[in-house]
């Protein structure tokens, strides 16, 4: 019997609750994992796992088990990693989850890159608006927006994502004149549900760092980064969005900032992973590499308040300015 392939799948499964799941992380057949522990049970003569056609859970016996291998196995992957590593080589699979607004636009470009740097790598990327139970879903790491709760893990800060009011000049045109943060609860406003306090409730930050609380009423929420900013361009009110998303759109004047003495209440970044002590060589190279380029982004800030310019729509050369009589 291969002893450490027997721990692998036996520990895969604990943590998937699922010998088909373990399986496909594996990267072998079902029947295979299922030999595999049922060759380790012989050989400890202990029941490690309670199998039933709905789910797969791990005695006392095998919790025991796990607690004991599976940091001494994932400390072997890493050693055989790094011997490799040494050799200039940065090699082997890696999950990473994003939320979809931050991954669509701006880590799948930083996972191209990093592939084409290291062409021994390969990458799954996972874009889903949910925090992830790292270990049990097999990720290798995930960035999160917010605090960190629920799980052991190492966080690694990337920075503050601004948020900011904007809107389409041709909404602009056609709605009296916003002034002040009380009156966005009188115009048609688009947000992402997550910028939302309880009650429909919008948290602001003035420049001089005064947060207040505005009731709005949103005529559209929605998970989707470009559903929002499809909405936005096409006029259908104010939005509630990430800076990130609207560099392009505010330099040449598609969208234009609402209230810009005011910005929503920034939300911390950060990477995760489930520990550092075991991390394998090419995570740790992959999140070297996407650090220092998400913290280059405009939109993301070291500090929470920040006070970096946005973009403006560049003004109109005087010769064409047209003065009426």
């Amino acid at each position: 019997m291969d002893i450490n392939a027997a721990l692998k799948a036996f520990v895969r499964t604990v943590e998937r609750e699922s010998i088909t799941a373990a399986a496909r992380d594996l990267g072998i057949s079902q029947p295979a994992v299922t030999k595999h522990i049922r060759n380790l049970e012989a050989r400890l003569n202990a029941r490690l796992l309670e199998r039933s056609p709905k789910n797969v859970r791990v005695t006392a016996q095998g919790a025991e088990l796990y607690e004991s291998c599976r940091h001494a196995l994932a400390s072997i992957d890493a050693a055989l990693e790094g011997v490799r590593l040494n050799d200039g080589e940065v090699e082997g699979p890696l999950r990473v989850h994003a939320p979809v607004c931050i991954g669509e636009k701006h880590v799948h470009a930083i996972v191209m890159e990093f592939l084409d740097a290291h062409p021994q790598t390969n990458i799954e990327l996972v874009l889903e608006n949910r925090q992830v139970d790292l270990i049990h879903e097999n990720f290798d790491i995930a960035i999160r927006f917010g605090r960190i709760e629920g799980q052991d893990v190492i966080a690694r800060r990337i920075g503050w994502i601004q948020r900011i009011l904007v809107a389409a000049p041709e909404f602009l045109d056609i709605t009296p004149r916003i002034d002040a943060p009380q009156q966005l609860g009188d115009v048609a406003l688009v947000a992402t549900r997550n910028v939302l306090e309880k009650r429909n409730e919008l948290q602001l930050v003035s420049d001089a760092n005064e947060a207040m609380t505005v009731t709005v009423s949103p005529v559209l929420t929605t998970n989707s980064a470009q559903v929002l900013l499809k909405s936005l361009l096409s006029g259908r009110g104010v939005g509630t969005i990430q800076t990130n998303q609207v560099i392009d759109e505010l330099r040449d004047g598609r969208l234009v900032r609402v209230l810009p003495h005011y910005t929503i209440k920034p939300i911390a970044a950060s990477l995760t992973y489930p520990s550092t002590k075991f991390m394998r060589p090419v995570v740790r190279a992959f999140t070297d590499f996407a650090i220092t380029r998400l913290r280059g982004i405009t939109g993301i800030s070291a500090e929470p308040n920040c006070g970096f310019d946005v973009p403006h729509a560049p003004e109109k050369p005087e010769a064409e300015i047209v003065m009426s009589s």
